[in-house]
């Protein structure tokens, strides 16, 4: 019997990288399908996987029929949706802003700094 979630990723990928840790810190089953985005012109650009999510990035994330895109918000949907002893927010409203926060902040904090040394 095959896993209904399916991950779409490429092992170069920090976003997709951050998805295959929550769903392994969840113990949740999953089927990997690679997206090699960098072989030819890079499969990301086909039109299979551009129906599954049009910008053509890594990661997707199906659950049976649901497309998930986004690594912060597929994580944010693991956690919602698949109960189980491991949670990867705090149960405090308060403290799972804080957490949104600093996931927000640090991609923006990242490239003030790398354009900066320009």
């Amino acid at each position: 019997m095959s896993s209904p979630l399916v991950l779409y990723s490429y092992w170069r990928s920090s976003a997709a990288f951050r998805v295959r840790i929550a769903l392994n810190l969840k113990g949740l089953a999953y089927e990997l399908r690679t997206v090699n985005l960098v072989a030819g012109e890079g499969e990301q650009h086909r039109a299979e996987y551009r129906r599954l999510n049009p910008q053509g990035l890594v990661p997707t994330l199906l659950d049976g029929e649901r497309v998930f895109r986004q690594s912060l918000a597929i994580i944010e949907y693991l956690d919602e949706a698949y109960d189980g002893e491991t949670k990867l927010l705090p149960p405090v409203a308060r403290d799972r802003a804080r957490v949104r926060a600093s996931r927000w902040a640090s991609p923006a904090t990242c490239i003030r700094w790398a354009t900066s040394a320009c």
